[in-house]
């Protein structure tokens, strides 16, 4: 009983609009007071536990995605992909959709990607005469492709989490990205196929065509080179992630002042400013909730649920289906750092049980939590993209619906 009214404060909290941290010590607390817990344990734990090389990509990923933010270069990527796509009814909601892939390959963050991708592409959705609503819902659902398009952030902390190779973790999500990439493509030209009071770029033949691509090409390559960078050293054994983040903010600061000439002096500092801040919030609320996983296993937490579960069904597939609504539920009330952080401990023990690769888990956690991120109650990604777009929420719900179920 001890958990469940742990659990029960956790959501109410959540809920009601407490900070997350607040809401994980407040849940901790209640079990420490319950069970009599020294607490005196509990923070050399959370020290320790924080005391990882790999956690320093963080708060690399994060100033890699305010320099690209500020400095212009996912205006260029843009512009090269609106080369191809624009000249369809619906093809600017695909240019939004392949730039948020990409450079989701670059930030490893889902709300750097809605923030820069958004705040370049929503003037232009607008004036090409885009549903607002539909719009906004697109953003949101393709910054779910920074969770998955690999350096994903979020499966760093997985793999961190769960003791796995975070290469493999990279892979494993990696396919099911490109996956959502397409789907999320074709349902917006289903979706708008028939809205005449949309504006498309005027036809051009292959030629000029080919002159604008190798043009924008030109302009772009210096950005198009940070995934290959990026990526290349990570899969080719020459960099960890950790370093592999560090030449990503090495590579875009001088790409970003000196080839794009987006980013100042004044502005590099205030990145670096608001990089920080992420950075301690995030600290604060993964010490919180290290604290907090370390009492639910004590409480023997993950056996319960699996007691619970399995008191339903001993289907394989049936838990499973259970499992991930689980972790719907959890996207739904918390962003995907915490969901991911919460939920590695307490469900990777779980699927093993159930004979499931935790490799093949973390692809299966991202895509939930990444669904969650933009359902209400909470949907972070959805309120984020409506505070740059400026659509009201209730006109993005149904075509959110469309776009992230499909």
């Amino acid at each position: 009983m001890t958990v469940a009214f742990a659990i029960g404060i956790l959501v109410a909290t959540l809920i009601i609009g407490v900070p997350i941290p607040f809401a994980f010590f407040s849940s901790g607390a209640y079990i420490i007071y319950s069970s009599g817990y020294d607490p005196g344990f509990l923070l050399p734990f959370g020290f320790a536990k924080m005391n990882s090389v790999v956690l320093l990509t963080i708060p690399l990923f994060i100033m890699a995605g305010g320099v690209m933010d500020r400095g212009g270069i996912g205006e260029k990527l843009v512009d090269l992909v609106d080369i191809i796509a624009g000249r369809i009814r619906g093809g600017l909601g695909v240019v939004m959709v392949i730039t948020c892939a990409i450079f989701g390959a670059v930030s490893g963050s889902s709300s750097a990607t809605v923030s820069c991708i958004g705040s370049i592409m929503m003037p232009k959705l607008k004036a090409a005469g885009y549903p607002q609503g539909h719009a906004a819902a697109l953003l949101a659902s393709s910054g779910v492709l920074g969770i998955l398009i690999p350096p994903s952030m979020l499966m760093i902390l997985y793999a961190w989490m769960g003791n796995q190779s975070v290469l493999a973790c990279f892979l494993s999500a990696f396919v099911p990205g490109l996956i959502l990439t397409v789907l999320l493509s074709l349902v917006n030209l289903f979706l708008l196929r028939k809205n005449t009071k949309i504006k498309v770029n005027e036809s051009i033949d292959m030629a000029t065509t080919a002159k604008l691509f190798a043009s924008k090409s030109v302009k772009a390559s210096p950005a198009l080179m940070m995934p290959v960078i990026i990526l290349g050293g990570i899969y080719g054994g020459i960099m960890t992630p950790t370093e592999a983040a560090a030449v990503a903010v090495l590579y875009a600061i001088p790409v970003a002042m000196f080839v794009y000439r987006g980013l100042k002096m004044r502005n590099l500092v205030s990145t670096l400013i608001e990089s920080a801040t992420t950075t301690g919030v995030i600290m604060v609320m993964m010490f919180a909730v290290m604290i907090l996983s370390r009492l639910y296993i004590m409480e023997n937490l993950p056996d319960q649920i699996m007691t619970l579960l399995t008191s339903i069904s001993e289907n394989k597939f049936v838990l499973l289906m259970m499992i991930n609504l689980f972790m719907l539920i959890m996207g739904m009330l918390m962003d995907d750092v915490s969901g991911v952080l919460l939920g590695t401990p307490i469900l990777v023990p779980l699927v093993m049980k159930l004979g499931v690769d935790p490799v093949h888990f973390a692809a299966i956690m991202g895509v939930n939590l990444g669904m969650g991120n933009v359902t209400p109650p909470t949907a972070p990604l959805l309120y984020l993209s409506g505070r740059i777009s400026g659509a009201p929420v209730t006109e993005m719900l149904k075509p959110t619906l469309y776009l992230i179920r499909q």
